[in-house]
């Protein structure tokens, strides 16, 4: 499956599914058999960039699938805004695990359906940046090793937003939350910190790792859709900016994510087996930096976050060149 970024001529807003459009290329919300996997009705914030991106990554992964597939959440905002006991707003076999073992949980699913001969099943786990980067990290490593067949997506928000905005292992350099105040001679999240889990899934030699956006809806439902038909284990991990927690307009929540991935600060890629087969360029730019320009030195801070900017960039274009040992796909493993 192959896709050309929808260009704003071409449509006269930046919206995915457009009748001026040919039909092949429109996203999957605009079709009338899509499944609305996350329907309406949950209570996420204005302007959600994880409601947004779960919407279009469920819907496409059932598409994918033939509406074959279950779902394992781990606690977080998806989970808290989606699912208020006694009501839930997926529409799919969808499962609640713990805040850090949702890799675990699907993973013995898989084994389940593996034990029941149903290889027609797909097992996707999902999460945000601290279930995934923090809490869940030995689960979803684990996951990784085993080769297991699940699909993980990770909806970064790059903080813990529904337990107050504190840090997480995803926090960008300088970002501000309420661990991490913009106050001092180094406002903002220490540069150096965190963990960059894209790479590390890389490390592990798994069959498929991506990055997406929702700032590129066809971007994030083909890879979605590429890694639905691949066995053994998968990550996508997907940048969803949260106006509440990034002090940003919920009207420009799009905008935002695409400063991100233009800026390089977020870098779209692809690879398989460890070994990158296609990345996005960027250009330079960033968002969320306005308490760097009355910092007590804006103009070191600011080279400081483009020299962070740079490392990324080339962290992607190394990853292109090295591979892993292959795995046998077979089984999940």
């Amino acid at each position: 499956m192959t896709t050309e970024r929808i260009k704003f001529y071409q449509t006269g807003t930046f919206t995915a599914g457009n009748r001026l459009l040919d039909e092949a290329t429109r996203t999957v919300q605009s079709r009338l058999d899509r499944t609305n996997s996350l329907n309406s009705g949950h209570r996420a914030c204005q302007g959600c960039g994880e409601a947004l991106g779960a919407r279009y990554a469920l819907d496409a992964a059932m598409r994918a699938s033939h509406n074959q597939l279950i779902a394992v959440n781990a606690t977080g905002c998806l989970e808290v805004f989606s699912s208020p006991y006694p009501e839930s707003a997926w529409q799919i076999p969808w499962m609640h695990s713990l805040f850090g073992n949702a890799p675990a949980v699907a993973s013995g699913i898989a084994a389940a359906l593996r034990a029941k001969r149903r290889d027609d099943v797909t097992v996707i786990a999902q999460g945000g940046d601290g279930a995934t980067v923090d809490i869940g990290f030995g689960c979803l490593s684990g996951m990784f090793e085993r080769n297991d067949d699940v699909l993980y997506l990770c909806y970064d928000n790059e903080a813990y937003m529904n337990t107050g905005i504190q840090r997480s292992g995803a926090t960008p350099p300088f970002a501000r939350t309420n661990t991490t105040q913009a106050v001092g001679e180094h406002p903002g999240n220490p540069i150096g910190n965190g963990k960059n889990v894209p790479r590390i899934a890389l490390a592990h030699g798994i069959p498929y790792v991506a990055t997406a956006s929702v700032a590129d809806l066809h971007d994030l439902e083909r890879k979605v859709t590429k890694a639905i038909g691949v066995r053994g284990a998968r990550y996508i991990h997907v940048h969803v900016p949260c106006p509440l927690g990034w002090g940003s307009d919920p009207a420009h929540t799009m905008k935002v994510a695409r400063l991100a991935v233009e800026s390089g600060l977020f870098p779209l890629f692809e690879a398989e087996f460890g070994k990158g087969i296609r990345a996005v360029p960027s250009v330079r730019g960033r968002i969320r930096k306005s308490h760097l320009l009355h910092a007590d030195s804006p103009q070191s801070s600011c080279r400081t976050l483009s020299g962070a900017t740079d490392s990324i960039q080339a962290s992607v274009r190394s990853a292109a060149g090295h591979g892993s040992p292959r795995r046998d796909p077979s089984n999940g493993r």
